[in-house]
């Protein structure tokens, strides 16, 4: 007789005076306190109804296959024939994962290929629609003319919209280009709350330690001179652009020159690397700004000339999406370009600025842009509106650099007087560096990638531990100038502030940082 519930011998049988059927009384006694039913007709069952039934003690005897070695080794045998099979299709059902997976992973990489193409797609046809739209005031021919003037990246004067007062007229920024920089502002404001200090950047000992490692002479000896420095962080590529109209491209690893830009015709004033896309952006004396594309062979073609400056081109700046910058110039306006069209959506003029912009650059976040003018005024502007939002004065002489912390609270502006330290949050200056004589002027400020050092170029290269509003900024280093000039203009910390790239008024491009002993130590 077997239980009703497992169908099993029972070891205690019990049975139920309403049905009669019997049980295992450890399975029956759970089932009654769980449900109170019988477990097979469902009817109302309590302990009570049960009633044990009294068996002899019985042993159970041996099974045939166990009682016995060859018994035995066949059960064995049966075991490890079972075991074989089971690894068998556990070993099929594995092989058809990999293949769905790796099927999967194909898919996967064929849509990003599509996707991909299609942004492209789309980015091309933004850009069109932006064409089509600022050239749709224009006659039938005019349009074709402009057309054929930008297929070859160069756009003259005589070719754009021009409205009333003989205004030249713009797209503007549209609600879409709007949208983009609020999203890229808020993405970057919600890592900045996570960031950290990266573990590999240089530490205070470090830089105490600095000294020049290397000097470059990148441009020419008829007109020596380096007037502004950038670096593309991912590749260590450094960019100088000098009084000899030049920008050059130089490989630090290697120490070698890269590339020669030639085509502006005065001094190159501002240098900016797009890294993500391969361009570097120029700006000039001879009041244009060049856009040039790099290509795979290390090659630099310039893809726009862009003449909608009246004056001195001062100062080039990148948005944080990679594909919009911002050019200041002495004819009192900034101009916002798109990077893929070349063309200018919108140039602000500021009737109370008298004397134009001499520096220029984005709040890391992307939506406040910061000008110094001529007249010692630090301006902020809502890119969104292209309104003046704020005025920070203060300085005497003009405002020769500005530089925004990444922690996105501080804001350093370099002018004749010295340097400046502004916080945002409460629009006001908090401390100031007056550190040479009323003859030298502070040329450049840079705060490093991860806003703990602040570097400033004058007639020497001073580097600052960052504090706070209350807290001291205490200067770590003081490197000189070596090239006899007395006029650093332009400094640039490398990627984890591992060197400082420094510009003067000779032709020499010069590297400070740890000596090679101590950075083979260190790492």
């Amino acid at each position: 007789m077997n239980c009703s519930i497992s169908g099993e011998v029972p070891e205690e049988p019990v049975v139920s005076i309403k049905s009669g059927l019997l049980y295992e009384k450890r399975l029956i006694e759970r089932h009654i306190a769980d449900y109170g039913k019988c477990p097979v007709t469902g009817e109302p069952l309590s302990m009570d109804d049960i009633i044990p039934v009294k068996t002899g003690m019985i042993v159970k005897p041996r099974s045939l296959t166990a009682a016995s070695i060859p018994g035995m080794l066949g059960m064995f045998q049966n075991e490890w024939d079972a075991l074989m099979l089971s690894n068998f299709a556990l070993e099929q059902q594995l092989h058809t994962a990999r293949q769905e997976l790796s099927h999967a992973l194909y898919q996967h990489d064929a849509a990003c290929r599509v996707i991909a193409r299609l942004k492209k797609e789309r980015d091309e046809a933004r850009s069109l629609l932006a064409q089509a739209e600022r050239q749709a005031p224009l006659p039938a021919a005019s349009v074709t003319a402009n057309v054929s003037a930008l297929s070859n990246g160069k756009r003259a004067a005589e070719d754009e919209d021009v409205g009333p007062g003989a205004k030249r007229m713009r797209a503007g920024i549209s609600d879409s280009i709007i949208a983009e920089l609020t999203e890229c502002n808020a993405a970057l404001s919600q890592q900045r709350k996570k960031r950290q200090i990266p573990p590999t950047l240089s530490t205070i000992d470090d830089l105490e330690r600095y000294t020049q490692l290397s000097s470059h002479p990148l441009h020419k000896t008829n007109k020596p001179g380096i007037t502004s420095i950038d670096i593309n962080l991912s590749k260590d590529i450094i960019a100088t652009g000098g009084i000899d109209s030049n920008a050059v491209l130089f490989d630090r690893t290697s120490g070698e020159i890269l590339s020669t830009l030639s085509g502006h015709s005065k001094k190159v004033t501002s240098v900016r690397f797009v890294a993500q896309n391969n361009v570097l952006v120029s700006g000039s004396a001879d009041k244009t700004v060049r856009v040039w594309q790099g290509s795979e062979d290390g090659n630099y073609d310039c893809r726009h000339i862009l003449k909608d400056h009246t004056a001195e081109v001062q100062a080039v700046t990148v948005h944080a999406t990679n594909n919009y910058f911002v050019t200041a110039s002495l004819d009192k306006t900034w101009c916002f370009y798109d990077l893929s069209s070349g063309l200018c959506l919108t140039q602000v003029e500021d009737p109370s600025n008298s004397m134009g912009y001499t520096s220029a650059a984005f709040h890391p976040d992307g939506l406040i842009l910061g000008t110094g003018t001529v007249g010692a005024t630090v301006r902020i502007w809502d890119v969104k509106s292209r309104g003046n939002v704020a005025n920070f004065d203060g300085h005497t002489g003009a405002v020769t650099a500005i530089s925004f912390s990444e922690n996105g609270y501080f804001l350093a502006s370099a002018a004749h007087d010295g340097v400046k330290l502004w916080d945002l949050r409460k629009l006001k200056n908090f401390r100031s560096f007056e550190l040479y004589d009323e003859n030298t002027p502070t040329n450049c400020v840079d705060f490093d990638h991860s806003g703990s050092y602040l570097a400033i170029a004058g007639s020497d290269i001073r580097v600052y531990q960052v504090g706070s509003v209350k807290a001291e900024w205490n200067c770590i280093k003081t490197l000189p100038d070596l090239s006899g000039t007395g006029k650093a203009t332009s400094v640039k910390f490398g990627a984890d502030a591992r060197y400082l790239a420094v510009g003067t008024m000779d032709r020499n491009l010069r590297i400070f940082g740890l000596p090679e002993e101590d950075a083979s130590t260190e790492s």
